[in-house]
């Protein structure tokens, strides 16, 4: 098994590309089975997540060609299976998202339950609720949900709490469904409204994306078309905070400040400086310092869970102390163990970490939990003194394309070795 081994120290310093959006591709591929023709996604980004879809799809029976530009091809004309089975899905919850366009298109589904989730509950019961209320008959049975229906007719569809997955689910159900839907407290973020975006270009009639209440008015089918995924907003911050924690300057091409707002917000607040331009953002610590910096994770547009942990690792080498209080995810302190490890000061009391800054950290072997966890322990790694051995990677590999190449770009010492 793979390990990311860091020399500590080295002030970062230069530029890298953004990828596209792992939250937004995922959904994007799922939506592809909605479409009478083939299609074709740009900007994909090579993440194990990704290939896991694909080979979903592939299952299924979809058409897929890979080309050299970072695109997948679709076509969904050989289907011949509507299941997802619980090998794919309990490794990747993201795949509970083909539930709704099977339904909507092909009237039918059996969909593995994900199980559970290292960082706390993601119920699926509003999928469940919400198609049930336009008109499908489903059961959950030998760990499947097991779906049928005629023509999916509209609904106002209330949910109860914000829920991501859900609001995409729900909408590209809706999208084939007859007459009009209403959802209402849906989610905002960036990745709903691209995969909003996404499925008008196919040819939907949707209202609202980006606001807590999307309108959809079904249509009889949907076409191919081709679609760049916006650039991710969890990558831009994550390399954002590498040029902070280290005290160095960091410019992210090939993504934009409107999709990191509160995140930009935090960064000035370190004593960081912000520059921002069409389609770059640069942050210049000038050498310095960060200065701690309190913050609550909440539903965007407020500050993201999936930034979290990175600034639990930037405030435990900062300036002062800090509170962070995580509201969206339970048990999303797990980093705190290993960034102890390393000598951070940092207090767990229910959701609210307590961290106080250390002039320095001390390199250490340590574990991986899940996805932003490992990014935090990366981040860590690269200001600690001495060796950093970080282990599980395939958690990074989930969500971050070729993070060491990239951090070695802006002259991080950082290399995968072997298990």
């Amino acid at each position: 098994m793979d390990k990311l081994l860091i020399y500590g120290g080295a002030r970062l310093d230069g530029e890298v590309r953004i990828s596209g959006a792992k939250n937004a591709v995922l959904p994007i591929l799922a939506a592809t089975l909605l479409a009478d023709g083939p299609m074709r996604v740009a900007n994909v980004p090579h993440l194990h997540d990704v290939t896991t879809m694909m080979e979903l799809l592939g299952r299924m029976g979809v058409s897929l060609t890979v080309d050299e530009r970072m695109g997948i091809e679709t076509d969904t004309k050989g289907i011949h299976t509507l299941r997802a089975a619980y090998e794919l899905v309990k490794t990747m919850r993201a795949s509970i998202l083909v539930l709704g366009p099977l339904v909507a298109r092909f009237g039918e589904a059996e969909v593995s339950l994900p199980g559970g989730c290292a960082i706390g509950s993601r119920p699926v019961n509003l999928h469940v609720d919400g198609l049930r209320a336009m008109g499908a008959d489903i059961t959950v049975e030998g760990g499947y949900i097991r779906a049928k229906a005629g023509r999916l007719h509209g609904a106002r569809l209330v949910l109860d709490v914000i829920t991501v997955t859900g609001t995409e689910n729900l909408m590209m159900a809706a999208v084939l469904a007859e007459g009009r839907t209403i959802i209402e407290n849906a989610a905002r973020e960036p990745e709903v409204v691209d995969l909003a975006n996404c499925l008008i270009a196919m040819g939907a009639n949707i209202e609202g994306a980006g606001t807590d209440t999307i309108t959809i008015h079904g249509v009889e089918r949907l076409n191919g078309c081709d679609y760049d995924i916006l650039p991710d907003r969890i990558e831009t911050g994550t390399f954002l905070v590498a040029g902070a924690i280290s005290g160095g300057r960091v410019r992210v091409k090939r993504t934009y400040a409107s999709i990191v707002d509160s995140v930009l917000q935090k960064l000035r607040a370190t004593g960081a400086e912000v520059r921002v331009g069409e389609d770059w953002i640069e942050l210049d610590m000038h050498g310095e310092r960060p200065r701690a910096v309190d913050l609550q994770t909440a539903p965007y547009p407020a500050f993201p869970t999936d930034m979290q942990a990175q600034f639990t690792a930037l405030n435990a080498v900062a300036d002062g102390v800090a509170s962070i209080t995580e509201t969206v995810f339970e048990n999303r302190f797990m980093h705190v163990q290993e960034l102890q490890r390393m000598g951070a000061s940092i207090q767990v009391n229910g959701n609210t970490a307590i961290v106080r800054g250390v002039p320095e950290l001390t390199g250490a072997p340590v574990m991986a939990t899940d996805l932003r966890a490992s990014a935090s322990l990366i981040l860590a790694g690269l200001v600690a003194k001495g060796e950093t051995l970080v282990d599980r990677i395939y958690h990074i590999d989930r969500g971050y394309e070729c993070i060491e190449e990239k951090l070695a770009q802006l002259g991080a010492r950082i290399r995968r070795v072997a298990g």
